[in-house]
């Protein structure tokens, strides 16, 4: 079982900034990748950013630019930055890591959720 706890989300002003991270924990033999999704409303939930255990990012062009993912090598934690928010970015966002159980079993976990209000 991995466990994934999301905290940083809450309410910002246009403009203004918040850094969510993700740590995962439980049976996790290796991480092949950590992200953030989003999903506002009743639309599809998309990709906000992601990043591999190289550390390659590959980010959203609806936020490019205005929001980086990080993590520190080595460690199960990620986070997403998220500067120069507009309210088209409130939506409840998902943290989905895949990863290795152990040499050959691989797992997908969804957080469950942590909402960004952005407004004036």
């Amino acid at each position: 079982q991995v466990q994934l706890v999301e905290s940083g989300g809450g309410w910002a002003q246009p403009g203004e900034s918040l850094r969510l991270s993700c740590e995962a924990s439980g049976t996790i033999f290796s991480i092949t990748s950590m992200g953030w999704y989003r999903q506002a409303s009743e639309n599809q939930r998309e990709l906000v950013a992601l990043i591999t255990a190289s550390l390659a990012t590959n980010t959203a062009d609806s936020v490019k630019g205005r929001f980086t993912i990080s993590r520190i090598s080595g460690q199960n934690t990620a986070y997403l930055h998220m500067n120069s928010l507009k309210p088209e970015d409130t939506a409840v966002y998902y943290c989905y890591v895949v990863g290795y159980y152990n040499e050959s079993s691989v797992f997908h976990s969804w957080g469950h959720g942590t909402q960004v209000t952005v407004s004036p």
